[in-house]
C-alpha cells in the first residue's frame, strides 16, 4: 500500500533526515587507515542513542536476511556492494567504502548513503563513486509531479549505460515513512512513462548502485553482505525525498 504524505508530515520527516545527514557526515569524517568497521557502527549507535533515535537495522530481518541484522549500519567495502555487515575489519589505504543508514527519530524514518575511498584512491573507484551521486542527482530530477516511477528507473540507468556497466535491479529505492521500507519499489533502470504516477506526497529512497564490472551478485557466509560475483569494487549513493508540488524536496541532503 502506498501512502502519501501531507505537507504537514513531510515537514515532520525533516529532522529524521537531518539527523541521517548528520551521522553520515561524522562517519565520513570518521572513515580513514587504521578505522575498524566496528567503531564505525559504534560512532553510529551512539549518536542515534543521544539523538534519543531509533535504529531501522539492528532488528531488521526481512525474508532475505539469514538472522536479525544486528548493527546499525551497512557498512560495504571493495567487492562487498550492499548490505554490508560490520564486523571486526581494519580499513587499509584505498578500500572503497559504502556506508548505508536508516534511523526513525520522532516516527518518522530516513534513509541514505555514500560511498567514500579511504587513503589512496583508485581512478575507477572516483569515477563510479561520480557516476552514482550522478545517477542519484538525475533520479531526483525526475521526481516531480507528472512523471513516473519509470522516469526515474531511466535517468538513473542511463547514467550506468553511458559507462557500459550493467545494473542489478534486485534492490533498488523504495517508500519510506513510519517504516523504512515500503511500496514503491524504485528500480534503477527501466522504461521512462511506465509504472507508477508521481503524487504530490510520495516519499521514496532513490539509490543507485553500481559495479563496476558484472551485474551479478551472491550473499556472504554471514548472511547480509551482498559482493559481486566477479569481485569487481561498486558504490552506493542515496537519499530519501519528497515529490512536491514545488518539486523534488531531499530530506537527508548533506551540508
Amino acid at each position: 500500500m502506498i501512502e502519501l504524505k501531507t505537507p504537514s508530515e513531510i515537514e515532520a520527516m525533516r529532522p529524521a533526515g537531518a539527523f541521517v545527514a548528520d551521522v553520515l557526515t561524522a562517519l565520513a569524517e570518521k572513515a580513514a587507515v587504521g578505522v575498524n568497521l566496528l567503531e564505525l557502527d559504534a560512532l553510529a549507535h551512539e549518536m542515534i542513542r543521544k539523538a534519543g533515535a531509533e535504529s531501522c537495522y539492528i532488528d531488521y530481518h526481512p525474508s532475505f536476511g539469514a538472522s536479525p541484522f544486528g548493527k546499525v549500519l551497512c557498512t560495504s567495502v571493495n567487492d562487498a556492494v550492499l548490505h554490508g555487515l560490520p564486523h571486526d575489519y581494519t580499513l587499509a589505504d584505498g578500500d572503497l567504502l559504502s556506508v548505508d543508514f536508516a534511523a526513525k527519530l520522532e516516527g518518522w524514518v530516513a534513509d541514505s548513503a555514500m560511498s567514500m575511498v579511504v587513503g589512496t584512491p583508485r581512478q575507477e573507484d572516483l569515477e563510479i563513486i561520480a557516476a552514482t551521486e550522478e545517477a542519484l542527482a538525475r533520479g531526483i530530477e525526475a521526481a516531480v509531479v507528472g512523471n513516473k516511477v519509470g522516469d526515474i528507473a531511466a535517468a538513473i540507468g542511463a547514467i550506468a549505460q553511458a559507462h557500459g556497466w550493467g545494473v542489478n535491479t534486485d534492490f533498488g529505492g523504495h517508500g519510506v515513512g513510519r517504516t523504512m521500507h515500503g511500496e514503491p519499489h524504485v528500480p534503477n533502470a527501466g522504461r521512462a512513462g511506465r509504472g507508477l504516477p508521481l503524487r504530490p506526497g510520495l516519499v521514496i529512497a532513490i539509490e543507485p548502485w553500481f559495479m563496476l564490472g558484472t551485474d551479478q551478485i551472491y550473499t556472504d557466509p554471514d548472511g547480509w553482505t551482498l559482493r559481486s560475483a566477479d569481485g569487481s569494487r561498486g558504490a552506493h549513493s542515496e537519499h530519501t525525498i519528497a515529490v512536491t508540488h514545488d518539486g523534488p524536496l531531499v530530506l537527508t541532503a548533506r551540508s
